[in-house]
This record gives structure tokens, C-alpha cells and sequence, in this order.
């Protein structure tokens, strides 16, 4: 895998409620749009970001319809329910590592798409797991038009990394002139799965049609490692680049970006 960019940063932020990750993921595209990244640690340069999530939390595409979701139910079950600033359907972030990629560039979408998937399969590698990329890419206006498709996990779109078949990352992107976002999760557990619990007013056939297509179509990592979130964020920070450097939140807040303005 050839380096795309000279300089390679990654940041660790721990767990955070869902409209503190969503608004970090924005302030940090902003940064990479408006030069203030590149003028703090170089031109050239790209970051990635490592998270979770606490509370559990569903985030919802930014064009998705949020009378999907019960939100009594999610009040009720201290789920936060926020809107990403990418595209997809909703996703239940409980027991996962999430990713976010940033960087300012003129290379197509799908390349950066890819380099960041092979970057994880490198890293999947290293805990074991043999992921492969999808190699098709589906019909996802035909295919968002159908009731059961209220998971983003029901889906995967080509360079996305599968195990037997199942999707095991998930990942979304959003381009404002050279500024790309891409961000994503590798669920460590089979709880994403549990979607179905908080969709609104679905009948018991529709909820029977979400779990069975989450059960076909995704994976976990638990069902092929014990390796976790701590054995994973060095691994990939090790396959992003030769020479990476870790950055601290506290190197991310010397941005100095208050609110994020990219609509």
C-alpha cells in the first residue's frame, strides 16, 4: 500500500456522548477545510481519529427520516440519538471502535475510501482476522427505499471489509471542496444488532426482517478474536503510515475551532 500523504497524525479520544463525537468529527473537517490543521502540524497531512461511544447511542444518516427511530424508548434506555454529518441509515453504537479519517486533498473519494479499508484489513490482519473487501457496489437508492433497510448494517458498499460475507466495517463519507471525512465502526460485539429494539412503530414483521438481515449480513469481531478496542487503535495507527504521531486531545482543542460551521 503506497502512502498517500507525507505526514500522518492519529488521535485516541476515548468514549464521548454522540453529539460530542459527531461535533468533534465536524470541528476536525472544518480544521482541514479552512487550512488550520495544516498550518499547526504541516501541509501534506492527514489525521485519524479513534472513539467510542458512552452513552450507547444511534446515529441517524444525515437524509434519514428521524420518525424511524422511537425516541421514548430511547430516552427511556438513556440512548442518545444524533444526526452524523454523512449519509446512510441509522446505526446503534454501543460496544465498537469507531474511526474517523480527515484529510484535505484532491484524490478521488473512492481512493481515500479504499486506502482507509486497507489500512483496517492491515490491521484486522495483525489480531487475525482476514477480512476481504466487497467487491460489488449496490443499488442503494432502490435498495433505501425498502422498510427494512432502517440499518445502516443491512448493506455493504464496495471496499467496505467483509468476513464469509458478513459485513464487519461500515463506513460513510462527506466532501466539501478538498476537504474529505470519512468515519466508521468495526462492532466488537454482536449488540449493534439490537437495532430493532428502537424502531418506531414497526410491526412484528418488520422487526423479524431487520434481526434476520442483521444476523445474515454482519459480523463481529468477537466471533473471530478476543482482541479488542486497546489491541486494534496501535495496530491501525501502525498500518496508517512509516512514521505516525500521536496526538493527545489536548493537541486537537490548540485548533481552537468553537463551532463547527460545514452545512
Amino acid at each position: 500500500m503506497q502512502p498517500l500523504f507525507s505526514s500522518v497524525y492519529c488521535v485516541d479520544t476515548g468514549a464521548g456522548a454522540g453529539h460530542f463525537n459527531m461535533e468533534v468529527d465536524l470541528r476536525l473537517m472544518q480544521a482541514m477545510a479552512d487550512g488550520s490543521f495544516q498550518r499547526l502540524f504541516g501541509s501534506d497531512s492527514c489525521l485519524w481519529r479513534f472513539y467510542s461511544w458512552s452513552p450507547m447511542a444511534i446515529s441517524l444518516g444525515k437524509n434519514q427520516n428521524p420518525e424511524e427511530i422511537d425516541h421514548d424508548r430511547c430516552r427511556a434506555d438513556g440512548v442518545d440519538v444524533v444526526v452524523r454529518p454523512t449519509g446512510g441509515r441509522a446505526v446503534f453504537h454501543t460496544d465498537e471502535l469507531t474511526y474517523s479519517f480527515f484529510a484535505a486533498t484532491e484524490l478521488p473519494n473512492e481512493t481515500i475510501y479504499r486506502m482507509v479499508h486497507e489500512t483496517l484489513q492491515q490491521a484486522l490482519a495483525g489480531v487475525g482476522v482476514e477480512a476481504e473487501f466487497c467487491r460489488s457496489q449496490p443499488d442503494f437508492r432502490a435498495r433505501y427505499a425498502s422498510a427494512d433497510s432502517v440499518s445502516c448494517f443491512t448493506a455493504s458498499a464496495r471496499y467496505e471489509l467483509q468476513v464469509d460475507g458478513r459485513k464487519l466495517v461500515g463506513s460513510a463519507q462527506r466532501r466539501q471542496g478538498q476537504a474529505i471525512l470519512q468515519h466508521g465502526l468495526l462492532p466488537l460485539t454482536s449488540r449493534h444488532q439490537e437495532i430493532s429494539r428502537y424502531l418506531a412503530g414497526a410491526s412484528r414483521e418488520l422487526v423479524e426482517a431487520v434481526d434476520a438481515g442483521m444476523a445474515l449480513k454482519t459480523a463481529s469481531l468477537d466471533e473471530f478474536t478476543d482482541a479488542g478496542y486497546a489491541d486494534l487503535v496501535p495496530l491501525i495507527a501502525s498500518a496508517a503510515g512509516r512514521e505516525v504521531r500521536m496526538l493527545t486531545p489536548d493537541d486537537i482543542e490548540r485548533l481552537d475551532i468553537h463551532q463547527a460551521s460545514i452545512t
